[in-house]
């Protein structure tokens, strides 16, 4: 997995003078008890650190521009121990550009009947100033994210890990830069779209490259290096001669490999960390990036075919949200109609990525009907079973859309012997004709990021954060 930076997450407590230094003493010791136990909970990927408590307009405004311009922050984490006049959060709030989390939390589990006082109750307030601070952030229309029940509880821990996750995603996604090879295919609607509102509104960078500059690459690559890669491709993976003979077969595989070394060199020397090919755009190149593509996904780069640049943005940006666990580039391909087996087999010419199979990939060298090129090495692998999304990037003129849908994946009833290619086989969890319609009408596109790994709710809290509009079936 490409590394991304090594992030933290910043937490304060929210309160006020009048309760005296006594209380504030006392918030703050529970505040950092409650960071110290979810650091050492094991549940969260990333650390907490427990940052004061706030009181004042100017300390926390002071905090929230502290945090803006700490590139290892990559969200605050806010907890109301006792009542926290809000209008002291509206500056800093509004001076905030990192993910917000607001814990509806207290202190303890329990009401304590036995020994309850004023006291208590004055130090135990967070029932009454999670009210007033979540009234100001829905005022302020901040969009954070809300988690609310005891700190202590596993379920409220993994909500936790999960905004993390998607945190810093967000965070990632102003850092991401895709290189196109080429331009899109052409007559393709679905690929096109606004490349300096990607970068608006995603904070991405999107270039485009000559194939020819990716030529000189890839008559650079050493020998050597494409020996070591071969070495490593026979431990990890079956290599399957088929019906070539072997000079062909193993010409044709190290040819991937000089792509792959080639196009990873590439986007290393430049910063990126996502690419797209397109096979009408191949000048040079004597095949189309197959083998090549499905190794940078699993590496987790990001992916899209046919010059669809938003796809393989997406791609990254999904890979770094689940780990690069289980996430794919994907298109739907055909289609079983048949009731009782109603389901879409997703696959593609070659680029699938083998990080969703469930047998030990095939490395296989077969003819490509399209492109004109010589016959491309290419993995070979069934999909997994289990729940997972579905979701595609598409651009209209009031902005980007995220469209997606849970979906239920088995494998093929049968192998498909004539085509050899990575297969997975899905069906919305609504039926695959109401999926099929909900995803038609909303205008999603046939290229998508299926993943296993990520939650619904997850999709729906990073591109709220990003300022798309979603639209989600489950």
């Amino acid at each position: 997995m490409l590394k991304i930076a090594d992030y933290e997450f910043w937490f304060v407590a929210g309160s006020q003078f009048l309760y005296g230094e006594e209380q504030l003493k006392s918030v703050a010791k529970d505040a950092q008890d409650i960071v110290d136990k979810l650091n050492a909970s094991g549940n969260l990927p990333y650390p907490i650190v427990f940052k004061g408590v706030m009181t004042t307009a100017e300390g926390i405004t002071q905090f929230m521009k502290d945090a803006n311009y700490n590139d290892k922050v990559a969200g605050v984490i806010t907890w109301m121990h006792t009542f926290s006049p809000a209008k002291n959060w509206i500056r800093g709030t509004r001076l905030l550009q990192k993910p917000l989390l607001h814990l509806a939390t207290q202190y303890l589990n329990n009401i304590p009947y036995d020994t309850i006082d004023f006291d208590y109750m004055n130090l135990n307030q967070s029932a009454h100033g999670d009210r007033e601070y979540a009234y100001i952030n829905a005022r302020l229309n901040k969009g954070n994210k809300i988690v609310y029940g005891y700190w202590g509880d596993e379920e409220v821990q993994q909500e936790i890990a999960d905004w993390q996750m998607v945190a810093v995603a967000y965070n990632e996604s102003f850092k991401l830069k895709i290189v196109r090879f080429g331009d899109t295919m052409r007559n393709v609607a679905v690929t096109e779209g606004d490349k300096v509102e990607a970068e608006i509104r995603l904070g991405w960078t999107v270039d485009y490259w000559p194939v020819g500059d990716l030529v000189e690459y890839v008559d650079a690559v050493d020998e050597k290096d494409i020996d070591a890669e071969y070495k490593k491709l026979e431990e990890q993976y079956e290599m399957v001669e088929g019906d070539n003979d072997h000079e062909k077969y193993v010409e044709s595989v190290r040819y991937q490999l000089r792509e792959y070394l080639a196009i990873k060199k590439f986007m290393d020397d430049k910063g990126y960390t996502a690419f797209t090919t397109n096979f009408e755009d191949l000048h040079g190149l004597k095949q189309l990036p197959g083998l090549a593509s499905q190794m940078l996904m699993r590496d987790g780069y990001g992916f899209g075919a046919e010059g669809d640049w938003k796809t393989a943005g997406m791609d990254r940006l999904l890979k770094i949200l689940s780990n690069n666990e289980k996430t794919a580039f994907m298109e739907d391909y055909t289609l079983d109609l048949r009731h009782g087996h109603e389901a879409i087999l997703g696959s593609h010419m070659l680029e699938v990525d083998p990080t969703i199979a469930s047998d030990k990939p095939r490395v296989e060298v077969h003819p490509l009907d399209i492109g004109g090129k010589d016959d491309p090495a290419r993995l070979v692998f069934t999909g997994s079973e289990g729940k997972a999304i579905d979701v595609t990037l598409s651009d209209f003129r009031d902005g980007y859309k995220i469209i997606g849908y849970s979906v239920d994946c088995h494998k093929p009833e049968k192998e498909t012997l004539h085509l050899p290619v990575a297969k997975q086989l899905w069906t919305p969890t609504t039926g695959l004709r109401d999926g099929a319609e909900f995803w038609m009408h909303a205008g999603g596109g046939h290229h998508t990021i299926l993943s296993f790994t990520i939650k619904p709710q997850q999709i729906k809290d990073l591109f709220k954060m990003l300022e798309c509009n979603v639209e989600y079936a489950e």
